[in-house]
């Protein structure tokens, strides 16, 4: 557990665009009846236990559930988007990025590669290849001592899934955690984590909204290690251009060798 959450549970928003759901889609609402957010948080809840402190959030919410005070105290957000990326007020993005910047952590799930938060920061189209038939995906490990990756089976088995496939144009990632391959013979680098400013991001694509992958236990293990992994390991705070006067390190030096 971080030191930065001075022995309380990690506050962990999760955020989820609802459209699906409050549309009444049959398929959607059949793995999800209580929304893809509601799925989520409960593997996190039962994977992080009195751990972690778990709600939820949406785009129909007020603010869409982002508001400053909130993000302020939130470690961890978790970001579901598929058909409303265009929706998302650029000032909830702008906070959501300046909130990881000073050290929030982000997951990215599934579809949400095209959320404005996510190319916001990786700085590129996020764009890649799909097809949704339904194959079985297999999620490799390729960073077995990654945190990440602890307890997670090689591979993770997914029956059913829509196929993501390269090139998928994201930046360099600082670590690539799991590729994942699909019955078509498709590759994907489906689990990358980056830190931008003082945050930690991580992107995980397994989700798609007709399948019940927010279910599977070895999901819901990779996004509760997730959750650890992004947590803040040092305090909340902007990142600015400061001034400072001439050998001011000398003084500060000087200030803590006669506190």
């Amino acid at each position: 557990m971080s030191t930065t959450t001075e022995n309380r549970p990690l506050n962990i928003v999760v955020w989820n665009e609802n459209v699906h759901e409050s549309r009444g889609d049959a398929v959607v609402l059949e793995h999800y009846p209580d929304g893809i957010h509601r799925a989520v948080a409960d593997g996190l809840e039962a994977r992080l236990g009195p751990d972690a402190h778990v709600t939820t959030a949406t785009l129909q919410d007020e603010d869409h559930g982002l508001a400053e005070e909130r993000l302020a105290a939130t470690d961890v957000l978790f970001w579901w988007g598929h058909v409303a990326h265009d929706q998302v007020s650029d000032a909830v993005v702008d906070r959501v990025v300046r909130h990881v910047h000073a050290g929030m952590g982000l997951v990215v799930l599934h579809s949400g590669h095209y959320s404005k938060p996510f190319t916001r920061l990786m700085g590129t189209t996020c764009s890649l290849k799909w097809r949704n038939d339904g194959e079985r995906e297999l999620v490799w490990t390729v960073s077995p001592e990654h945190p990440i990756a602890a307890g997670v089976p090689h591979p993770i088995v997914i029956d059913r899934q829509e196929m993501y496939g390269e090139y998928f144009d994201i930046p360099r990632p600082d670590e690539e955690v799991f590729l994942s391959t699909f019955a078509g013979g498709e590759v994907f680098r489906s689990g990358v984590a980056y830190r931008r400013g003082l945050g930690r991001v991580f992107y995980f694509s397994p989700g798609d909204q007709e399948y019940p992958v927010y279910h599977h236990p070895d999901i819901q293990r990779v996004l509760s290690n997730a959750a650890q992994w992004a947590t803040p390991v040092s305090a909340r705070r902007g990142l600015t251009a400061d001034p400072h006067p001439r050998d001011w390190f000398l003084d500060a030096g000087a200030g803590r060798q006669g506190e």
